[in-house]
């Protein structure tokens, strides 16, 4: 591992066993490549020489390449940017057999970040369909290559396979994988895994996240997503099959669902929310799903309780992790606040000073993992990711109690006000229940919050709350009891201790937010401070 010698394996011994298979309409986009939507072990195997000779031959032709980052140890990177998650798996899952660092780049990302990750990292190629993005690169001065994947397909069917070496088990050491941390509201953070690095993280979520041999895991979403790209990962390394699809079209996955056998779905928050949507409407389609996994770390309660509502043998485990550290701990029951930390995993709170709090006090979350990156990429951020004793951070913010780990968010997540230490999400948790109305109260639907920070001159910070409008069919906030600031305080002061409960309240018509669904708690700041919200 961490992919190519369960590849191998498969391939010899079950060379039928799918392993990527894409949304049917994938076979029309997939010119060069027989009109496939799937692709078994043996194929995959096998093509997998043609690719990597066709990449290497276009790096090699390059007559002033791009100096790689001194994290690759001078292995060429190869960047894929296509809105096709089939396509850009089966790149990734290709060149892992062969000396080759590949990274996964958003095509949504704005184009300044896609353009400044790719120059300042030395990214010698990319393959993309965007003619604006080469454009920019050319005005960039990059001197690299950019290529389509139809002219790709194209190189791979023009070699001939006799002068190519068959994939092989790489070194533990060797440089795998350049991944980003962001992309969407700030400068991304590159960084490497190694191939031990992300054997490690197999080996945890393989104990804990039940990626078994033969499970069909769907994992729907862009493959530059750390969460999808993962499941890709970890379903190859342990010998599933992993089914791909560039978005979650909740009218075809549950057709999907039944005809392709899929018994586990891997997805961010956002999906799990229109999965039990569209359950609801025809449960009988999604009746075959086992086990929901999703990288959401206190998960909405309201989610979790309309997937059990409509799927109740389905079970859900949403887990807490960061593609910089790896895997740390699961939630499973009750309202999925509380993280069991995995047992092969080290977490401690600290202060600002790196000295350990005591359990129930807010700190930063610091962790102990094998699976963790030894740092970013020189160039992209002077953050530092991993002190020389092996412990991490990303920012998060938590507290322990009895063993248990709850996450209060990024240090962007807190506020200070009087003194007091407050947690953002926990403040929009309070009103999660509400998402789902409450008929009898007459309050309604209440739309999706956010929890926010404004300046005071006194206390430092006030918590304000953002609402955005439920739908009208609803009874959202506009046509309901739920817009009255009376109602709002009382279900805040029932549920928040009075530090927390906020002093404000505000209608937004939509919450920006990220691609991927996050709400944007500092753009929602700025819509707020310059009057573009309805104060209750």
């Amino acid at each position: 591992m961490p992919i190519t010698s369960r590849i191998l394996e498969v391939a010899a011994a079950d060379p039928d066993r799918s392993a990527l298979v894409g949304s049917p309409s994938e076979a029309e986009s997939r010119a060069g490549a027989e009109g496939t939507h799937s692709l078994t072990y043996a194929q995959l195997a096998r093509d997998s020489r043609t690719l990597f000779a066709a990449v290497d031959a276009l790096h090699s032709a390059q007559t002033a390449p791009p100096t790689p980052a001194p994290e690759t140890r001078d292995i060429p990177i190869t960047a894929v940017s296509l809105t096709s998650a089939l396509e850009t798996s089966r790149i990734i899952a290709g060149l892992a057999g062969f000396r080759a660092v590949s990274a996964t780049i958003d095509p949504r990302w704005p184009l300044s970040h896609q353009v400044g990750v790719i120059t300042t990292t030395g990214i010698g190629l990319v393959i993309s369909d965007s003619g604006v993005l080469a454009e920019a690169l050319a005005a960039a001065g990059w001197t690299g290559t950019v290529i389509t994947a139809a002219e790709l397909h194209a190189c791979e069917a023009a070699v001939d396979p006799v002068d190519t070496a068959p994939p092989t088990v790489r070194e533990p050491s060797e440089p795998f994988l350049m991944l980003f941390s962001s992309g969407t509201t700030s400068n991304p953070k590159a960084f490497i895994k190694t191939r031990q690095q992300y054997r490690d993280n197999v080996d945890v979520s393989s104990a804990h996240l039940e990626p078994f041999p033969g499970v069909a895991t769907l994992a729907p979403g862009p493959v530059s997503y750390s969460l999808t790209l993962y499941a890709v990962i970890e379903s190859l390394a342990t010998g599933g099959s992993v089914h791909v699809a560039d978005d979650f079209d909740p009218f075809t996955m549950g057709s999907r669902i039944t005809d392709e056998a899929i018994t586990r779905i891997v997805a961010v928050p956002a999906v799990v929310k229109a999965l039990a949507e569209a359950a609801r409407r025809t449960p009988a389609r999604f009746r075959g799903l086992d086990l929901v996994v999703t990288g959401g770390a206190n998960l909405p309660a309201s989610i979790r309780s309309a997937l059990a509502d409509v799927l109740p043998d389905t079970r859900l485990i949403s887990y807490y992790g960061a593609a910089e550290i790896g895997f740390i701990g699961d939630s499973r029951d009750g309202d999925g606040t509380w993280i069991s930390i995995y047992d092969t995993i080290g977490v401690d709170i600290r202060d600002e000073s790196g000295a350990r709090l005591p359990d129930g006090v807010i700190g930063t979350v610091w962790i102990r993992a094998a699976a963790c990156s030894d740092g970013y990429v020189t160039g992209t951020t002077d953050a530092q990711l991993r002190r020389p004793d092996g412990w991490a951070t990303v920012g998060d913010q938590g507290r322990i109690e009895n063993g248990l780990l709850q996450l209060a968010g990024r240090a962007g997540d807190i506020a200070i006000t009087g003194g007091h230490k407050v947690s953002l999400p926990e403040v929009e948790r309070a009103f999660e229940e509400i998402d789902r109305g409450d008929r009898r109260s007459g309050q309604g639907r209440l739309g999706e919050v956010c929890a926010i920070a404004l300046p005071d001159d006194s206390l430092g910070s006030i918590v304000a709350l953002v609402i955005e409008p439920g739908s009208a069919s609803d009874g959202g906030p506009g046509n309901s009891g739920m817009s009255d600031k009376a109602a709002l305080l009382d279900r805040a002061r029932a549920k928040l201790a009075p530090q927390f409960v906020p002093r404000r309240f505000y209608l937004l018509d939509q919450l920006p937010r990220t691609v991927g669904g996050k709400i944007r708690r500092h753009e929602t700041v700025d819509l707020v401070m310059s009057g573009k919200a309805q104060r209750l």
